[in-house]
């Protein structure tokens, strides 16, 4: 991803998928909430607020990394919670694909209080073709002898996808669910919400252990929440989950069934000077990833990214900034809600590079071992550029990331806190990026 002279880290948008009118016409079930590759990367899943999955397959008659559409299914339906009187919404917060053992798909998903394993699989549909009433479309007289009674024939008419809930695993969460995490072994899961991680197996659906507890005895002295969990990608033993206190605890599950003292915290101290009443909003972390060899640990707070060594509690080898422009305005962002957005932080499938978003749909693609960085907006004049087949026209006039382009745009005072890119997922093998903007699907590819 050398310098080039567009900027663009020869990046370009390849599709886009959705509803391509205006933002004020947008329906809240149509928002995508979560988006994922499965472990080939010949499919992708996204989850939206409405409860559906919509599930893409890689369109092998083009030469570049595009997708069709393959099927879709509602997963999850509005509830309600007669004991504590609460609407559990149909929102899909998450999907893990599991590694598949034959033609059909495996996938979870999750809303607040329910997660669910689909099979997706194709069917063939078969229907009568020839009875002793009919003839194809023409009726026949009733057979008047037993010699001409005939057998109905059957013959195939179509494939369908169809989608089977296969388990249900359900109340065993007080609090909403926001992580789920398929093991290595592909055996087990984990599922986290504010204050517990409790593990499963794929197929047991009536009991679930409690590996993590930090439910305070007195509701009032709770100081933290678990923020994000996920199981590391090779040790089957290991898991990781963050918390709103800024660190991240790594876990061994043969150390004890409860894993609530962890074997390592990430954690940084902080600056006394820079402190503020934003400080402990600001440093709670979003989301946790793996790198894919599990040596690395990649986190996100509101305003940056970090990158840990597993073998390094102290301090991050590397933290990058990601908005650094909006600390003047966090008051605003305070007042608007907008400094609870949880924006989520993705690993390129070569681990060189790491992937998160920002407002007015600006998403950042940066370098692990230099300080290049790639800024690229997911909204209408990416599909607009296309069609002209030239590089992302700015307001300015300047060209996509060049002096005055994206970066600086980025910086603006008119920035729109309701477009953010908080959702994406990248590609295990190539390139290929897929972005959650609003009710629209994107995808970008690189040479």
């Amino acid at each position: 991803m050398d310098m080039d002279p567009s900027g663009s880290g020869g990046w370009r948008f390849a599709q886009c998928f959705g509803d391509k009118g205006d933002v004020e016409d947008i329906t809240e079930a149509d928002i995508i909430s979560t988006v994922e590759f499965d472990s080939t990367g010949n499919y992708l899943a996204t989850g939206d607020k409405g409860g559906r999955v919509v599930l893409f397959e890689r369109n092998e008659s083009k030469k570049s990394c595009e997708y069709k559409f393959y099927t879709e299914f509602q997963s999850h339906e509005p509830e309600f919670d007669y004991l504590k009187s609460l609407e559990i919404e149909e929102k899909i917060n998450k999907i893990k694909w599991c590694k598949r053992q034959n033609t059909a798909h495996l996938l979870l998903t999750t809303n607040d209080k329910t997660i669910k394993l689909w099979k997706v699989f194709e069917k063939s549909l078969r229907v009568v073709s020839e009875t002793n009433h009919y003839e194809g479309q023409r009726p026949l007289p009733p057979p008047s002898l037993r010699d001409h009674l005939k057998l109905p024939r059957m013959m195939f008419q179509e494939n369908i996808i169809a989608a089977l809930p296969r388990k249900v695993y359900s109340n065993a969460h007080a609090y909403h669910i926001h992580s789920i995490s398929v093991n290595s072994d592909q055996e087990t899961f984990i599922s986290a919400d504010d204050l517990r991680v409790n593990l499963w197996n794929l197929g047991i659906s009536n009991q679930s252990f409690n590996i993590v507890d930090i439910k305070p005895v007195n509701m009032e002295e709770l100081t933290e929440v678990i923020t994000a969990a996920e199981f590391h990608p090779q040790q089957c033993n290991v898991f990781m989950y963050s918390s709103s206190k800024s660190n991240i605890k790594l876990a061994d599950m043969r150390d004890s069934a409860l894993c609530d003292r962890h074997a390592k915290c990430f954690e940084e101290e902080e600056d006394p000077s820079t402190r503020s009443f934003f400080s402990e909003i600001i440093s709670s972390i979003s989301d946790v990833k793996f790198s894919h060899d599990g040596r690395y640990i990649l986190s996100r707070d509101y305003l940056s990214l970090k990158i840990w060594d597993i073998n390094m509690e102290s301090k991050p080898v590397k933290t990058i900034p990601i908005h650094d422009h909006l600390r003047g305005k966090l008051c605003d962002l305070y007042e608007n809600d907008c400094i609870f957005d949880k924006f989520e932080c993705v690993w390129g499938g070569d681990d060189k590079h790491v992937l998160t978003g920002s407002y007015h749909n600006f998403f950042r693609i940066f370098d692990v071992d230099s300080p290049n960085d790639v800024v690229l907006q997911a909204d209408k004049s990416a599909f607009k550029a296309k069609k002209m087949s030239g590089p992302l026209p700015n307001k300015n006039g300047l060209k996509n990331g060049r002096p005055g382009g994206l970066r600086e745009a980025m910086q603006s005072e008119t920035l729109d806190f309701n477009k953010k890119i908080l959702h994406a997922s990248w590609h295990p093998r190539e390139n290929t990026i897929a972005i959650a903007a609003t009710n629209n699907l994107f995808l970008y590819s690189a040479a």
